[in-house]
């Protein structure tokens, strides 16, 4: 037992090596300077607004900060402990009004710089993901092939997120703390080069200790990204196939391999963040050093008459000063750092570029009468691979043609093609002699309505389930639409009828009610090529006997492409196209092909029997 325990144990361990491996590799890339300058472009449309206002008043904040502590050196060498005459309670009151005025200023400056970053910062971060999601709607088919949908809606939401910090306050930050350092730096060595630079020695090894950490910081928060990405696809892929986990009673596996997700989450989260950490101590070491220098030093330079009391306490806080920017110049090194985690993999879509192409003069695509000519179609999912093997089909306007065969034979592909949800590796399609890649997508896809057996009920009304067809229809249109699919009687019998409230998906309503909405959808956009992808499949048979009617009036006048694996629904095509491995085997109408006695005869009595069984 112990030794079973043991192999599973090394099995499991092997996994885990692999999947931190797979990952490693992702993220071997160096720091992407120009990419970074990409992710400030976003900055340069609002720079007419945040330079003028912005930059007066950081200038305004920095230059009160450093002028408080030479306020406080002026007040010990000329109130408090003057070289000659004195003490003076009257400049020290002046001084302290001095100081407390530029408090107060300081004080007003950085509030209003803050208000006015933040809302500057959002609209940023609004303009990113705009660009970001209106350019994955933009992309084909095959992206979402190879892509779960958790690990597209994590880039909009947690890696957008991610860029919050650093352009609401990060940049201009930035930009403050290095204008600080630099003021401080030229004060100290302007009041005295030799403290000055006995207490700037240990910068470089503050910098030559923390250089080290960059990369390993970059690398550790590119791989909590990744992470993170694999839990949130799982976690939408567990909640998308609940019922499925619970038909199959997988629900102790599926926690187990979440646990294990979750596990390796954590882990990469706290290398991050103890990396991330180890930047407060080196600062902290290193201030601790170049104070004991500054008081050694120092103490020795006032007794020697070189400087004064009062510039011995303004070094000190110059030094506090100091060391303040130099944190969050590390803090905002690893801000930037989880930015570029996150802004690698927001650009990695944004370039992506959508496989199926319109042409630049693109010309839009009038009104057809619906004649569909295929002309050799060669098509591959995957290269090497062909779904479609060069095949040709004449469709005239107005024609019903069915297309049957076992799974895998190609009837979908051939509906893909059509509507230009992906393009051919050889042969062309053209809806009346106008080959579809000569003209712009959205003209073609407008005349070209498609009803899916998966049929997508979106959050909202009834009415505006229907109304996504065609959104400028009105009321009375919807209610007619939905009257000629038999949809009406349903409807009018929910609590609130067409007003009634439906979650994602549609949870409230059945199969078959889903199914009839998508039918309405269809016949409000009145489209002039109506595709019908096993779209009586999750309707029961009374309900089919319903629409038949509506479906005859439906694609009256229109040309129509039916696929159905219940042959029963497809007997009154005008043209029954067979397929079988991407090639077209037979095609006429029901009679012909029966009398045929070839592969469509023997699909209906697979399916006679079937059912008879």
């Amino acid at each position: 037992m112990n030794a079973e325990n043991k192999e599973a144990n090394n099995v499991k361990k092997q996994k885990n090596e692999r999947f931190v491996y797979q990952d490693d590799e992702l993220i071997e890339k160096p720091f992407n300077w120009a990419q970074l300058r990409r992710l400030m472009q976003y900055v340069k449309p609002y720079s007419k607004q945040l330079l003028p206002v912005v930059l007066v008043m950081m200038v305004l904040g920095t230059l009160t900060r450093l002028a408080v502590p030479a306020i406080i050196i002026l007040a010990i060498d000329e109130a408090i402990a003057p070289a000659q005459g004195e003490p003076s309670l009257s400049k020290l009151y002046m001084y302290a009004a001095i100081a407390f005025g530029l408090y107060i200023v300081q004080w007003a400056a950085n509030t209003y710089r803050i208000r006015y970053t933040n809302l500057i910062g959002q609209r940023i971060i609004y303009d990113l993901r705009h660009d970001l999601f209106t350019h994955i709607q933009k992309l084909s088919f095959r992206f979402y092939d190879k892509r779960p949908a958790g690990s597209v809606l994590v880039r909009i939401t947690n890696d957008v997120n991610a860029l919050q910090d650093l352009f609401t306050n990060g940049v201009v930050n930035l930009m403050m703390d290095c204008v600080q350092l630099v003021g401080i730096v030229i004060l100290l060595l302007v009041w005295n080069f030799k403290l000055g630079a006995a207490v700037m020695i240990t910068v470089p090894l503050m910098f030559l200790v923390s250089s080290a950490l960059r990369k390993r910081i970059r690398f550790a928060w590119q791989d909590v990204r990744i992470k993170q990405s694999r839990i949130n696809s799982h976690l939408n892929e567990s909640i998308q196939g609940v019922k499925v986990t619970q038909a199959y009673v997988q629900e102790k596996a599926n926690i187990d391999y979440f646990d294990h997700m979750n596990t390796v989450n954590r882990k990469a989260w706290n290398k991050a963040s103890m990396l991330n950490q180890m930047f407060g101590p080196v600062i902290e070491v290193t201030a601790a050093i170049g104070t004991l220098i500054l008081f050694w030093y120092g103490s020795y330079l006032v007794q020697t008459n070189a400087i004064t009391v009062g510039l011995l306490v303004g070094f000190a806080n110059y030094i506090g000063n100091f060391w303040d920017p130099i944190n969050r110049l590390g803090q905002m090194y690893s801000q930037l750092l989880i930015a570029m985690a996150s802004s690698e993999r927001i650009f990695e879509f944004i370039d992506e570029k959508p496989t199926v192409h319109q042409k630049e003069k693109a010309a839009e695509l009038p009104e057809i009468r619906g004649d569909v000519t295929f002309d050799r179609i060669v098509f591959e999912y995957e290269k090497g691979r062909p779904a479609l093997k060069g095949i040709s089909l004449d469709v005239k306007a107005g024609q019903s043609i069915a297309l049957v065969g076992h799974t895998g034979s190609g009837k979908s592909t051939i509906i893909n093609l059509l509507c230009r949800f992906y393009d051919p590796v050889e042969g062309s399609v053209r809806v009346d002699g106008t080959d579809i890649r000569d003209v712009t997508i959205e003209s073609l896809r407008s005349q070209v309505g498609i009803v899916l057996q998966d049929t997508f009920i979106f959050s909202g009304t009834i009415r505006d389930n229907i109304r996504y067809g065609r959104l400028d229809a009105t009321d009375e249109e919807v209610e007619l639409a939905a009257q000629a699919v038999n949809a009406h009687d349903f409807i009018k019998a929910l609590p609130d009828g067409y007003e009634t409230e439906v979650q994602e998906r549609g949870s409230v309503l059945s199969m078959g009610q889903r199914q009839l909405l998508s039918f309405a959808r269809a016949l409000l956009a009145d489209p002039r090529v109506l595709i019908l992808d096993e779209a009586t499949a999750s309707i029961d048979t009374e309900t089919e006997l319903n629409i038949q009617e509506a479906l005859r009036t439906l694609l009256f006048g229109r040309t129509s492409f039916i696929i159905a694996h219940r042959l029963s629904t497809i007997r009154h095509a005008d043209n029954i196209v067979v397929l079988d491995h991407g090639w077209i085997v037979e095609q006429g109408s029901h009679n012909e092909l029966i009398s045929q006695q070839g592969v469509y005869h023997g699909l209906i009595e697979a399916q006679y029997r079937f059912l008879s069984a």
